[in-house]
């Protein structure tokens, strides 16, 4: 049966029922997500799994791929539907079940799979869903495997072959948190708040700290797919309160929070300060370079402009690339660069051989952050933060803009900081120096400050970051002075997520 997808079936309807349903804009960057149910309907799911498989022939690698999902009402039936596709496709199929993102990476390694497909919306709204897939471990898909993916699912060139077997696993969770609670045991006392929003990490993080000797109080770790109080998001600002509370109220050492398929991992210190992932990142590299000399680290372009002049890294003969926000991108660039590890301001942390595997793992990221710790006993987290050099960095904030136009809104605001560059123009008062455009673009002023405008990769906004190296008053003027009247001047351009 060749499942020939369409945009425009009603829900509710006789067609919804027998036709596969698949908007277009779902096929991101680098993983799929649609809203279940208005983008894409169970059928559409299965073109999917069919289309994936049959990329996976076309790639010619071992057809034998690990499936899990996230704890959503909806996630279950929507990978049974993938498994379906995938069988279709005369895919071998390993289903691990309930799992994070970093377990079902795991698993490709457990496994001897050299595929995956986790059934996961991560951080977005309820009503989403989406897959996270690679054939490469620990790689997964950037753009070029997402076009091809995109051109075989909508054009109904999916092949059925034979061949497609499933088979459920158990255990493989139990082995992932074993692998990462051995690798540390700590000499320190330690008390740590472990956040989890009611999300997937619920069930795997506290035990996962308790067993590095961790004295764990856990905050919002009974799972609901309903997610009570706020998204498991720890980039948001909502989040962060709530952890820099309970840090405050139980005199903890530290917080840390995990996304909705724990692949990110969030950071208050303890004093109740957040502390985004790029400063944690820094942290990590000065400590870790000290160790592995010479190290190359792999930074995202929303992160701190201190890489590029921290004396540490100097000292230490380290050297850091900026490069394009996304888990997919930061991945590969750490691999290709033999770094030993990638950072990005979302949480995703990258952490690569001797070191980590590297993927994305937000259990791994706070053996990290716990392992510093204790190596520098007589330090808190927060006296660590201190030594850095200082920076006032925004939160990630992300104005609506449609998925069919944001990229050529986003060109529109490239060129205008681009032209703004050649005529020797300035941003409250100082001279525009630089501006990146790897991914949108990164706005250098003459005093090391920044501005940042980049599409999200996987909903429709865009992404905006500005950081001041004079003042926290300044990194809010240059948000409300600079970046949101300019794309003010855009009416597709609507309402912030939030704002500083």
């Amino acid at each position: 049966m060749t499942l020939l997808p369409k945009a425009d079936i009603a829900e509710n309807t006789y067609e919804y029922e027998t036709q596969a349903k698949v908007k277009a804009t779902g096929f991101r960057e680098y993983d799929a997500r649609w809203v279940f149910g208005k983008e894409i309907n169970l059928l559409g799911i299965q073109a999917l799994g069919l289309g994936l498989g049959t990329y996976i022939h076309e790639r010619g690698v071992t057809p034998k791929l690990v499936t899990g999902h996230d704890f959503r009402s909806y996630s279950t039936n929507i990978k049974n539907a993938l498994i379906l596709g995938l069988m279709q496709a005369g895919i071998e199929v390993i289903d691990i079940g309930l799992c994070l993102s970093p377990i079902a990476y795991f698993a490709q390694f457990d496994q001897d799979a050299a595929c995956v497909a986790m059934v996961t919306a991560s951080h977005n709204d309820n009503g989403w869903t989406g897959v996270k897939m690679g054939c490469q471990a620990p790689l997964t898909f950037g753009p070029e495997e997402m076009g091809r993916l995109k051109e075989i699912v909508l054009g109904g060139l999916g092949v059925e072959r034979p061949g497609g077997s499933l088979k459920r696993v158990e255990g493989v969770q139990q082995r992932y948190m074993d692998d990462i609670s051995s690798k540390l045991q700590l000499k320190r006392k330690l008390k740590v708040i472990c956040a989890c929003g009611n999300g997937t990490a619920g069930a795997f993080a506290p035990q996962t700290l308790r067993a590095m000797g961790a004295e764990v109080i856990e905050l919002d770790t009974n799972l609901d797919s309903t997610f009570p109080k706020y998204n498991p998001n720890p980039e948001d600002h909502e989040m962060l309160v709530d952890m820099a509370k309970a840090v405050k109220a139980h005199n903890a050492d530290v917080a840390l929070g995990f996304d909705g398929d724990g692949d990110r991992c969030g950071v208050v210190d303890n004093e109740g300060n957040e502390i985004f992932a790029d400063k944690i990142g820094l942290m990590l590299a000065r400590d870790l370079s000290e160790i592995y000399k010479n190290a190359t680290f792999v930074v995202d372009v929303k992160s701190t402009g201190l890489y590029a002049t921290d004396e540490v890294l100097k000292k230490n003969g380290a050297k850091t690339v900026y490069w394009k926000t996304g888990h997919s991108y930061i991945k590969r660039k750490t691999d290709e660069l033999k770094a030993l590890a990638g950072f990005e301001k979302s949480g995703h942390f990258f952490l690569a051989p001797p070191i980590g595997r590297g993927y994305d793992d937000g259990l791994k990221a706070a053996e990290a952050i716990l392992a510093m710790l204790d190596r520098n006993p007589g330090k808190s987290l927060s006296e660590l933060k201190n030594a850095l050099p200082v920076a006032w960095t925004s939160l990630t904030m992300s104005p609506h803009c449609a998925d069919e136009i944001k990229y050529q809104i986003l060109d529109k605001i490239v060129k205008e900081y681009e032209d703004l560059l050649a005529a020797g123009g300035s941003i409250l008062g100082r001279k525009v120096t630089e501006v990146i455009t790897v991914n949108g673009a990164r706005v250098h002023l003459e005093d090391g400050s920044w501005v940042l405008v980049r599409a999200s990769s996987n909903k429709p906004e865009l992404v905006v970051v500005v950081e001041s190296l004079r003042s926290e008053d300044d990194m809010r003027d240059l948000f409300r002075k600079e970046v949101k009247p300019r794309l003010a001047k855009y009416p597709e351009i609507t309402d912030y997520n939030q704002e500083i």
